[in-house]
């Protein structure tokens, strides 16, 4: 048996390196808003560290029975018995997914901020994505500004969030209006670095179906049209357009149906692409593209061609928020954790989020906080590890007290508010995400 050849570290090494020398030199922007009474946030830190033990077995709990996306049953069920034992009402099955959440505290007026957790796994490899650790702090931030009842000037709500794993299930709830009358929302994501202003890829899928004419391959293949040809040409055409795609964009993609034996010619191919760029406006162009080159591929082998877009929603770019962005720099600081500024960490480290939507739809903040080094990969085993060891314990409390810091800033911040929203329209305001790609 010959192994797969080792691959070299050289290329992650150097990144790192690079962006070792661009932390020396360039400084995170913190925020100059009054925020939220110190008394408020004192109060909050308190809290949010009464809650550990129960957040961190939840978290170590998550991590323990992992379930992929729209199938999360236990998970959604075990965080929403954590919420209501502290006496807090949660809809379950929400927004018309079965494994989604919501709950609400505060008093109904005033501002509005979603705190959102995801909690899907991977298949055959659990929380290498480290959404345990996501769910716990989405929730701890929760459960202390619920704690504040009353006092809080406006309404926080907690989203439970299922099928962030291609399964765009923030998009899916966005549509039935999880985010309708919502001012801001906030999350965090681990990672290998601490950065308030990620850089996250859009993402659509394209699942390309060629119909031939099968044949005996020996006796009379000139009575066929090759399927699977055109499948080949397809994939062939895409790999010769990267040298003309610019370094944003990426394309892959896997046959999924290539026939059935090989004496027959195939009569139909299957071509499943994943097409991401970190603009929307080329992942638009980017999409036109791919278009094209599989009706070529049709075309130069007779073959006929079905184009399926976006059967899971599509996914747009991460639009950050600079006021957010600072304003988490700040208070994550306060909890002992220097947060790079945008740009040291190299743009082509990036994957893709449905928190993307929801950044499109309202002012948003994706922080990704460091639970292991950069060298782990996220959507890996060791990553999975990662999750549960003592520094992602301490990323849970840190990132639920960090958040609800944020979201008290928001919430008793008026001028705060409004260089968040004027930020927001500065980028082109909210965008009808449901039809953009139509």
């Amino acid at each position: 048996m010959h192994e797969p050849h080792p691959v070299d570290p050289f290329v992650l090494q150097q990144l790192d390196r690079e962006t070792e020398a661009r932390a020396r030199t360039l400084q995170a922007p913190t925020s100059t808003a009054a925020g939220a009474p110190a008394e408020v946030v004192t109060e909050l830190a308190s809290l949010v560290a009464g809650l550990e033990e129960e957040l961190l077995a939840a978290s170590h709990d998550l991590a323990a029975h992992p379930e992929v996306g729209f199938e999360e049953r236990r998970t959604a069920a075990a965080l929403a018995d954590l919420v209501e034992a502290h006496g807090i009402e949660v809809t379950r099955s929400a927004y018309g997914l079965e494994t989604a959440l919501r709950a609400q505290a505060g008093t109904g007026d005033g501002p509005t901020l979603a705190i959102c957790s995801e909690y899907d796994a991977l298949p055959g490899i659990g929380h290498g994505c480290g959404h345990n650790v996501i769910a716990t702090a989405g929730l701890g931030a929760f459960l202390a500004l619920a704690r504040l009842g009353d006092r809080l000037p406006g309404t926080v709500v907690w989203l439970g969030t299922p099928g962030e794993e291609g399964g765009g299930g923030k998009e899916l709830m966005a549509r039935e209006g999880a985010f309708d009358g919502v001012d801001a929302a906030l999350m965090v994501h681990p990672f290998g670095y601490d950065v308030a202003e990620p850089v996250f890829l859009g993402r659509r899928q394209l699942r390309v179906v060629f119909t031939g004419i099968a044949a005996h391959a020996s006796i009379q293949p000139f009575m066929g049209r090759n399927a699977l040809d055109a499948a080949n040409l397809l994939y062939m055409g895409v790999a010769l357009q990267r040298q003309q795609m610019p370094p944003s964009d990426r394309v892959h993609a896997v046959v999924t149906d290539g026939g059935q034996r090989p004496n027959v010619i195939p009569e139909r191919a299957e071509v499943l692409f994943y097409v991401r760029s970190q603009y929307a406006e080329e992942l638009r162009l980017l999409s036109a593209r791919l278009e094209d080159i599989a009706r070529g591929a049709a075309l130069m082998t007779g073959c006929g061609v079905e184009l399926h877009w976006d059967e899971p929603p599509a996914y747009l770019p991460i639009r950050n928020n600079g006021p957010l962005a600072a304003a988490w720099t700040t208070r994550y600081a306060e909890r002992g954790h220097a947060v790079l500024a945008p740009g040291v960490v190299p743009d082509l480290l990036a994957g893709s989020t449905d928190f993307g939507n929801v950044s499109f739809r309202v002012p948003g903040l994706h922080a990704m906080v460091k639970i292991a080094e950069p060298d782990v990969s996220l959507h890996s085993r060791e990553f999975a590890a990662a999750a549960v060891t003592e520094t992602a314990d301490r990323v849970v409390l840190d990132a639920a007290g960090g958040l609800a810091a944020v979201a008290a800033d928001f919430l008793w911040d008026a001028d705060l508010r409004r260089a968040v929203a004027d930020d927001f329209e500065a980028a082109g305001g909210a965008v009808d995400v449901a039809s953009y790609f139509d």
